[in-house]
């Protein structure tokens, strides 16, 4: 029973099955934010999300009783687990944020869908590199929020007034989002020589800090499609030292078999 509990929970057909549960729950859940689809179908909008719950409540049992002790130490499992557990706790008045935390069963598309599992996993492959790139740019920023409070500080104070508005204010900068017409084009009309300040560090931050976040991503996503690319390898040599052992164990009993004829053959033709 196991066995076919594990083919079925595993099989294309569930996977597909499931995927059309969590975008038929995240419409649902998208509808019961407004106004309007409550008052229309409100019931019927709870009663269908209540009933995708159950089917997933019911999923992470057989997943639990198929795979016993596998299905706690596989990660996407856990992930599944814990996404479920959370729409299950009761929404009381002291817990209504866990209401919001609902549209949380939408990323289960993330276990589910194999290509979305290895851009994750190459996410957080990329973490240790990541953290290193975060220092750098803390470094960055420190320093510059320290240059821009003791230039622009006293005619700015809004923006410069001091380390923490100065990093806001480079973040900003950084991200380019009006960085020119809102924040240096007035600083420079007195300032005009504070192009000098602002162009290097957006050359820094958003052309060479930020695409190495990208370098790094897009290596640890590499990393972690050559992992799967060698365990599948090491799976199928796996599989045909299998069918090797098998055939060999095959042509022996043939042989066998074989020389027990010729040995009845000449036993029936000496009598």
């Amino acid at each position: 029973m196991q066995q076919s509990l594990q083919s079925l929970l595993l099989s294309r057909r569930w996977e597909a099955f499931i995927v059309v549960l969590i975008v038929v729950n995240a419409v649902i859940l998208g509808l019961m934010t407004s106004s309007r689809a409550m008052a229309a179908a409100g019931p019927l909008l709870e009663l269908l999300d209540g009933a995708i719950l159950a089917v997933f409540t019911v999923e992470i049992a057989l997943r639990i009783f198929a795979f016993r002790a596998r299905f706690f130490k596989d990660p996407w499992s856990l992930f599944d687990f814990f996404v479920v557990a959370i729409a299950l706790m009761p929404t009381t008045e002291s817990f209504s944020v866990l209401r919001a935390f609902r549209i949380l069963r939408v990323m289960r598309l993330i276990s589910v869908i194999p290509t979305l599992r290895r851009v994750v996993g190459g996410l957080i492959a990329a973490l240790p590199g990541m953290a290193s790139i975060v220092l750098l740019m803390v470094i960055i920023f420190y320093i510059f929020s320290v240059m821009a409070t003791s230039l622009y500080g006293g005619t700015f104070p809004d923006w410069f007034g001091s380390i923490g508005s100065s990093a806001y204010t480079l973040f900003q900068i950084m991200t380019l989002e009006s960085w020119s017409m809102g924040i240096v084009r007035p600083v420079m009309e007195a300032y005009p020589n504070a192009w000098v300040f602002f162009v290097p560090f957006i050359m820094v931050t958003a052309f060479a800090v930020l695409n190495l976040f990208i370098g790094i991503i897009v290596s640890g996503m590499q990393q972690e499609v050559e992992q799967e690319a060698a365990a599948s390898r090491d799976a199928l040599l796996e599989e045909q030292t299998h069918v090797a052992h098998d055939v060999k164990a095959l042509r022996d009993e043939v042989r066998e078999l074989t020389a027990a004829i010729e040995r009845l053959t000449a036993a029936k033709g000496t009598s």
